[in-house]
């Protein structure tokens, strides 16, 4: 049995929608989000990533070799990202030593979870995850100050291609599955859908 990602995509349209089209954007690309609101998720979300860093190591363990360079390279630019968040909290003078909101710690768990899965489900997360992040910063179109550094950052033609080779590799790995592994797929892929959307609404819970 084969899935590809965009079958995923097809099968399940009105849930991806949802995950990178939101009031959050919105309100980022006209710059009337409030400045708590977007703080609150940029700490959020550097948690995020350092989870997010360590599924990526994991999922590196499971990876076939010619799989190695697109992931390494992904882990490569997580550290620089690291760095990044880490300033724009000093320059907004935010702790990042706090505790995760519970819609951050619900995605930080699923994470942990997925490492535990076969690599075709990993491959699919992590293609997901940076799917949505690249589409959704760029779908509201060109931001104001300073938003449009973020959307700059997930946004650029580099990270679209590496998106790309991302879903190529998911695609390589869903081409031949078992029944039991495509359908843990698609269910990941609407799971990670459904984070997204929370994860951006949980800017507005402070």
């Amino acid at each position: 049995m084969s899935i590809t990602c965009q079958q995923l995509i097809q099968r399940h349209t009105e849930t991806w929608e949802q995950a990178i089209i939101h009031p959050f954007l919105k309100e980022c690309q006209s710059g009337q989000i409030k400045p708590q609101q977007f703080n609150t998720w940029l700490v959020q979300d550097y948690l995020f990533v350092v989870e997010f860093t360590r599924l990526l190591a994991t999922v590196l363990t499971h990876a076939p070799v010619k799989h190695f360079d697109v992931l390494l390279g992904g882990l490569s630019a997580i550290k620089d990202e690291l760095n990044w968040f880490q300033t724009k909290a000093k320059e907004r003078d935010l702790d990042l030593n706090t505790s995760k909101q519970q819609t951050c710690q619900a995605y930080c768990e699923y994470m942990q979870q997925v490492g535990e899965m076969a690599y075709p489900v990993q491959a699919t997360v992590i293609w997901a995850i940076e799917f949505a992040y690249n589409q959704a910063w760029q779908k509201p179109g060109e931001m104001v100050a300073p938003y449009n550094e973020f959307a700059q950052r997930w946004g650029n033609a580099d990270f679209t291609e590496y998106v790309k080779q991302l879903e190529k590799q998911a695609d390589q790995a869903l081409s031949a599955v078992d029944e039991d592994t495509a359908h843990q797929a698609e269910s990941a892929f609407v799971k990670i859908a459904r984070l997204e959307k929370d994860f951006w609404q949980m800017a507005y819970q402070t």
